[in-house]
């Protein structure tokens, strides 16, 4: 089977999550519970899906597919081939890795057969010094199956003098830099590991008399599971019939979650760090709303993410909220390769504006970000066809003006609007009333932090916005990133 082209033909102006994460052991037909999980975290990776399980008689078994986990992971002829009590999944967007359309070989989970037995791992995140460990491991013998960073972490596995997979990899993932969480297996046990920094999440649930590893609650929900807790920043957990042993095989270090999975990354129905994603998003569409007001009649989100963020606005500023913005909730990959003429109606064929609610009105549209811009001048463009007397933009994050090196699809600092432009200038260029974005402070008093981001510690990882990144982006500069000069 040929390689799917991109998944998102008419929405190239977002940020993409790279992967999502599922784990599950003490249950009967494990992969049928991660095939739930994966279908729950389809939106952290719409490219191609995976799952590894184990049974005592037929030991290891894997399936790997492009696609959607709905079309490939309900069919009870793949299920069957997948039988066990344990299991893992892994969905993926691609950042690193191949850089055209996906590869097979780069779908993970990936497996690896060692002296004490063998190992599958999931990785969600970025390792920042893939190149270089790359480099050393194939200098030193190792034969790459894949051209994901994630492969990395097999190999050095591999080439541990420990005597058990757990201590093999926390001897890897000492070496790695960069953002991680893990969830790997052996035959008998369920693993889960966070990078120190904490940058991407992971939690665990209890499911039945079994236990579940996923990126996001959501997941845990869709198989009856019950949220027990996040996974620590720094933390392996090690899962067995007996229950769960914690290890800190790192060096500990204060926290730096992503905080655009509060922005956009995790489904709204998630909890992160003990909050409500759907309150958070409110919570900064309301102080959006206090930074930023203005005169309409009408707050309309750009549909689905800028959602929550556009009623915490109306209900802040006295705006009526409207849904002034359907989107085609059908548009799948039926139209993968369109024709150029239908090419070329681009975003109208994802979004249709609602002519009767938008007509005469002066409108506020509140989306997530603004990435290229692309796509919010075709948004603006059908606001005005529409009828509508103004439109402005209010935006639920900072302005992103640097790329993210630790998971997320970001484009090169050349393409990023807010790299080359000025808040004013951004307006003019995409043509719209007025154009506002939260301050990172406001972000940050949104997400819990009350005094606003400390510039000397900040909470979260933050450098799309900031600039200043937690971990030394040691590839990236090695190819000629130029990081932000101290002020």
């Amino acid at each position: 089977m040929s390689p799917l082209p991109p998944a998102h033909p008419f929405d190239d102006d977002k940020l993409r999550e790279e992967c999502g994460v599922f784990g599950v052991v003490g249950v009967a037909d494990a992969a049928n519970f991660v095939a739930l999980g994966l279908h729950a975290l389809q939106h952290r990776g719409q490219e191609a899906g995976g799952i590894v399980s184990h049974d005592a008689t037929l030991g290891f078994n894997s399936a790997r597919r492009f696609g959607y986990v709905r079309d490939n992971f309900t069919k009870a002829s793949l299920m069957e081939t997948l039988p066990g009590p344990i299991a893992i999944g892994h969905v993926r967007y691609s950042t690193s890795g191949s850089k055209g359309p996906t590869q097979i070989r780069d779908v993970q989970p990936f497996f690896g057969e060692f002296s004490m037995g063998g190992a599958a791992i999931a990785h969600n995140g970025n390792i920042t010094n893939a190149n270089a460990l790359r480099r050393e491991l194939i200098e030193r013998g190792s034969i790459f199956q894949s051209s994901s960073d994630s492969e990395c972490i097999i190999h050095l596995m591999a080439r541990s003098l420990q005597q058990n997979i757990p201590e093999r990899m926390k001897d890897a993932l000492r070496r790695v830099e960069g953002a991680f969480s893990v969830v790997a297996m052996t035959r008998t046990k369920l693993i889960g590991v966070r990078d120190p920094l904490g940058v991407r999440p992971l939690v665990l649930g209890r499911v039945g008399e079994g236990w579940a590893l996923s990126s996001e609650t959501c997941a845990l929900d869709i198989i009856g599971a019950e949220f027990v807790r996040e996974i620590e920043p720094g933390e392996m957990v090690v899962i067995t019939e007996k229950g769960v042993e914690s290890y800190q095989p790192f060096d500990r270090k204060p926290s730096r979650f992503c905080i655009f999975e509060h922005v956009y990354f995790s489904r709204p129905d998630s909890i992160l760090g003990g909050r409500s994603v759907y309150e958070t998003r409110e919570a900064i569409g309301r102080g959006l709303a206090r930074e930023s007001a203005v005169d309409a009649d009408l707050v309309c989100p750009v549909p689905d993410s800028g959602t929550p963020a556009a009623i915490g606005f109306a209900l802040e500023s006295g705006i009526p909220f409207g849904m002034g913005i359907v989107r085609n909730q059908y548009m799948g990959r039926t139209f993968i390769e369109p024709t150029e003429q239908i090419r070329n109606m681009g975003v109208r064929l994802k979004l249709n504006v609602n002519r009767a609610l938008i007509r005469g009105k002066r409108v506020v549209l509140v989306d997530d970000s603004v990435v290229r811009g692309t796509t919010s001048r075709k948004i603006k463009d059908m606001i005005l066809d529409a009828g509508a007397k103004e439109v402005h933009f209010r935006i639920a994050s900072p302005p992103t003006a640097w790329p993210c090196f630790y998971g997320v699809d970001t484009p090169e600092r050349d393409k990023l609007l807010a790299a080359q432009m000025t808040e004013d200038e951004m307006c003019a260029h995409l043509g719209v009333d007025s154009l506002r974005f939260i301050s990172l402070d406001g972000l940050y008093k949104a997400v819990g932090e009350a005094g606003g981001r400390d510039p000397a510690a900040p909470r979260y990882c933050d450098a799309c916005f900031s600039g200043e990144y937690p971990v030394k982006p040691s590839d990236m500069i090695e190819r000629g990133f130029a990081l932000k000069a101290a002020e």
